[in-house]
């Protein structure tokens, strides 16, 4: 990449929950490495009360962000688009790396099965930035 620092879309259907606590990970993790964003095909107008709680629980901050409409220029604007469960409302442009990562929906979910989902997305999203640091 001709960029020094690779920018990372999460996607998710109401930017509330999954997307949202992943690029919270993302951004704590990754630092000044990476650009983060964030977007939704349906956005919801807040998000998820517990998703924040659990992250506050681990030190990292999201109640300030905002769910954000998912566009065509977002995604042409990452190298690296993750999706998670937004299915085919995510725009498809040539040499863009693109992962789905299958999570459950913490809408709806108790505490105990929000925090099992953000250590899900943890994992993952250390995963991607050791393959962002190390690329092959």
């Amino acid at each position: 990449m001709s960029r020094e620092k690779t920018t990372v879309l999460f996607v998710c259907v109401h930017n509330a929950g999954r997307s949202q606590m992943a690029a919270g990970f993302m951004s704590h993790l990754g630092g000044e490495s990476v650009d983060v964003l964030s977007a939704g095909s349906a956005p919801k107008d807040q998000i998820n009360p517990v998703a924040v709680e659990v992250m506050a629980e681990i030190g990292i901050d999201i109640s300030n962000n905002q769910p954000k409409l998912l566009t065509p220029d977002s995604v042409k604007d990452s190298d690296i688009v993750i999706t998670m469960g937004c299915g085919d409302a995510c725009p498809i442009f040539p040499g863009k790396r693109y992962e789905d990562w299958v999570l459950e929906d913490p809408a709806g979910q108790n505490i105990e099965t929000v925090r099992k989902i953000r250590d899900e997305i943890r994992t993952r999203v250390t995963q991607l930035l050791a393959e962002i640091s190390n690329p092959k």
